[in-house]
């Protein structure tokens, strides 16, 4: 059904000086309001959600609940339906699960973004590697599998240590690195049974594995429009618990000097060009290995973990509407107004355990903090990773300052004000491979 909603953040504009814009679910708020915030400032916002809108109310015109937002034809219904009563000018997905539907939508109505089988290039990691090893660009072996065997098999052939992806999921799920045959061995189920709602499905060779590109991992947040690539932000990864790949942290800067690296550029430029990829959002990541940077994946959205953000307080780019712009077929503005610092901490539960009572202690949180934000309840039981993974995650913390100094200090300062207490469910360990937790607010696109 249509349901109004108050628009107070949007009335900046005469609503038809503001173009409309079809938005497909939202994310955590806790993750994903600012994209929001910034983009009811210059468009009219139309919702396509699962349920009544709450906090999203502030920021749109109205909304359309769904039945399943990750029906296609559904929403392409409802879409046009929309657009025959009010034109609709752009469509717009920040969420994984959701942005392959969302380009069908877009091709549906004849919006810029709608190129499915470009989208799907990126989803589907396999075709991903087959288009950009078709077109030379630099990135670690890869061998698609269906079977402990054939992954033995391809990692002899690959060499040592390897690493073992689902093909169809983002946020490092099921992601782990195998260092020998025994290794490999162990993690195969792991690997290969992990799963999300959403994600792709395949009948048979569900598995990549992967040469280990090793050195520090980047991800850019890029702005594409026409085919020309706008990079607006450079995040630099902060990976935990292994052998898992799991993202604890990221830290931007506004004046990052790889992103002046001519080399580094062309080959942003070179792989986006090899997925057909000409108009929208993109969150690429790069090793940085000794023989120089290696492309593990390209994803059709804007980055997670609030990467973006950091990048919007960082450089004063705004993700938001320069994804909103592209998506209705404008330039956007990728012009950087400062140089500051930024920086995200992921905080876990130490073993898996049911929380009694989390928060942040208000006089040992520095004021200088960005966020502190709690990401589960007193009652929800919760592991660390392999089991927890990001839904492990318990607190999150930003801070932006000056200095690169200043940035980690603040964050340094604040880790100590989270007061987290709980039962153990077993053994603490033992714990880190118990039962799947259950699943809190958490932002999954990275």
């Amino acid at each position: 059904m249509t349901e109004p909603a108050s628009d107070a953040a949007a009335q900046q504009q005469p609503a038809g000086n503001r173009p409309h814009l079809l938005v497909i679910s939202t994310g955590a708020r806790m993750f994903r309001e600012y994209l929001l915030a910034s983009i009811a400032q210059q468009y009219r916002i139309h919702l396509f959600l699962a349920a009544e809108p709450q906090w999203e109310t502030s920021y749109i015109d109205a909304a359309t609940v769904l039945a399943d937002t990750l029906d296609a034809d559904l929403m392409i219904e409802a879409a046009r339906k929309l657009d025959e009563r009010d034109p609709v000018d752009g469509v717009l997905c920040w969420d994984e699960a959701r942005i392959l539907a969302t380009s069908r939508i877009a091709e549906a109505l004849g919006l810029p973004g709608g190129y499915p089988e470009v989208v799907m290039a990126c989803r589907d990691k396999h075709l991903t590697r087959q288009r950009l090893a078709a077109a030379g660009v630099v990135q670690p072996a890869s061998v698609v599998v269906d079977s402990l065997d054939q992954a033995l098999a391809a990692a002899a052939e690959i060499g040592y240590p390897v690493v073992l992806k689902p093909r169809g999921i983002a946020a490092s799920l099921g992601v782990v690195l195998a260092r020998d045959e025994a290794a490999l061995r162990e993690y195969w189920t792991f690997a290969s049974t992990t799963t999300v709602p959403g994600a792709l499905v395949y009948d048979d060779h569900a598995t990549l594995v992967e040469e280990y590109a090793d050195g520090p991992e980047i991800s850019i947040d890029s702005a594409v429009y026409h085919g020309r690539v706008y990079p607006i932000c450079l995040a630099h990864k902060e990976l935990g618990y292994p052998p898992y790949f799991e993202e604890i942290g990221h830290f931007v800067d506004g004046a990052e000097p790889m992103l002046k690296d001519p080399a580094l550029i062309s080959a942003l430029e070179q792989a986006h060009a090899a997925l057909g990829f000409t108009d929208g959002m993109t969150h690429t990541e790069y090793r940085l290995t000794p023989s120089g940077p290696k492309l593990i994946e390209v994803n059709a959205r804007i980055g997670g973990d609030l990467i973006p953000y950091l990048g919007l307080r960082a450089t004063g780019i705004d993700p938001g509407l320069a994804a909103a712009a592209i998506a209705c077929g404008r330039e956007p503005s990728v012009t950087a107004d400062r140089a500051l610092f930024g920086a995200v901490r992921f905080r876990y539960v130490p073993y898996e355990m049911t929380v009694t009572e989390i928060n942040f202690d208000p006089q040992r949180l520095p004021e200088e903090i960005d966020r502190a934000q709690v990401l589960v309840e007193p009652g929800q039981r919760l592991a660390p990773p392999p089991a927890g993974t990001v839904w492990g995650r318990i607190a999150y913390l930003t801070s932006v300052a000056d200095t690169a100094e200043e940035c980690r200090s603040v964050l340094e300062a604040a880790d100590a004000a989270l007061v987290v207490e709980g039962t153990a469910v077993q053994d603490p360990e033992t714990s880190a491979q118990g039962s799947e937790a259950s699943e809190p607010a958490a932002e999954h696109d990275k």
